[in-house]
């Protein structure tokens, strides 16, 4: 009995199969590289002309003629406003006349003293009345230069009833019409030159970022925003900006509500493609890592805050490996450890694979010069 339960256990165990191997699979596999990589930063500003003024009236009155073309180019001097010059007209009559009049009193005075000084000389008069006619022509010349004042005053009006746009540039629409009243500064401005042949942009720091910038002028280092450093602007569209641009200037303050400063950079506008009000992107070189090491983003996995790749090991098959990721630069990331140059990891995306899955290493064409940000 029993060897027949052995020879029927042994039949049992002979008709059964052998477990198949587990099959591999092609896997691309890159090997991590090295290269000094720059480091940009964005950030988002508004564009400003080289130069813009306000126009406004320096007169009261009702606006006449408008002498340009909303939108249009206008020259430094170009008559822009007129505005109505009657009642200042007649104050220059009216200030001729008073000036007319102070004249003949300052004949009539001269007249006076040519007459007492004679006789005060020959004690004919008093000193006393010699110094009255003195007083008197005196007052007299001094009546002539008030009248003179008014008069210039007044034409001085007169000249401001004519507004000329005060620099060369692009004009914008016009606030008032012709009919409307204007009046004097503090009132709204009537419209706004921009000169264009260079546009200032503007954007925000944080006081960590100019603090870092400080530090790297101290110390002779080329660091965030040094002055005069090229800068390049990106459109609304996504184009980049094909003119130049520099860091200019820094503002005197940081701002205590938002803890930034505003920062100035200037960029030419020769194709006059650059208008005031814009917002745009500018794109500022922060800094670089010499000897970076640098992966694909797909080879890269993400779960909260840890980061993995699968590294291929000499069995051909892959080990997650937890790293510690700096700046992403362009399609790749920056490694601060976990790996090491040469190592091979694997270019799975979002696929699933079991660790120590045996693999195909695939290796695939990849250049680590698309770090372009």
């Amino acid at each position: 009995m029993p060897l027949l339960l052995i020879a029927a256990f042994q039949a049992c165990t002979s008709d059964k199969k052998d477990p198949k191997a587990v099959p591999s699979f092609d896997v691309n596999v890159v090997p991590v590289g090295t290269k000094t990589v720059p480091v940009f930063k964005e950030y988002v500003g508004q564009t400003y002309g080289k130069s813009d003024v306000s126009i406004q009236s320096r007169v009261d009155g009702w606006i006449t003629g408008i002498h340009f073309k909303e939108g249009d180019y206008v020259k430094q001097g170009q008559l822009l406003y007129t505005i109505d010059d009657q009642p200042i007209q007649n104050k220059i009559e009216a200030a001729s006349a008073r000036l007319a009049q102070a004249n003949t009193q300052l004949v009539r005075t001269k007249a006076d003293l040519d007459r007492v000084q004679p006789l005060a000389d020959m004690n004919a008069l008093s000193k006393r009345d010699l110094d009255a006619a003195k007083a008197a022509y005196n007052a007299a010349k001094e009546e002539v230069n008030i009248a003179q004042a008014g008069l210039q005053n007044s034409k001085l009006e007169l000249s401001y009833t004519r507004i000329t746009a005060p620099i060369s540039g692009i004009i914008g629409l016009s606030k008032m019409q012709v009919g409307d009243y204007v009046g004097k500064l503090g009132s709204a401005p009537l419209n706004t030159v921009s000169s264009t042949d260079r546009v200032r942009v503007r954007f925000s720091v944080s006081e960590t970022e100019f603090l870092t910038y400080l530090k790297a002028v101290s110390e002779k280092k080329s660091g965030e925003l040094s002055p005069n450093m090229p800068v390049s602007l990106l459109l609304s569209d996504g184009t980049v900006y094909d003119e130049p641009g520099s860091i200019d200037l820094a503002n005197r303050e940081i701002d205590p509500q938002t803890g930034s400063i505003i920062v100035q950079a200037l960029f030419s506008n020769t194709k006059a493609i650059l208008r005031p009000g814009q917002y745009v992107k500018l794109k500022v070189k922060t800094g670089e890592y010499a000897d970076a090491l640098l992966v694909p983003q797909q080879a890269v996995n993400q779960l909260q805050n840890i980061y993995q790749v699968f590294v291929l090991n000499d069995s051909s098959k892959l080990t997650p490996t937890i790293i510690q990721v700096g700046e992403r630069v362009g399609s790749n990331w920056i490694i601060k450890s976990g790996i090491t140059a040469q190592t091979k990891v694997a270019v799975i995306g979002s696929a699933v694979i079991k660790p120590n899955t045996p693999v195909k290493p695939v290796m695939m064409r990849w250049s680590y010069d698309s770090t372009s940000n």
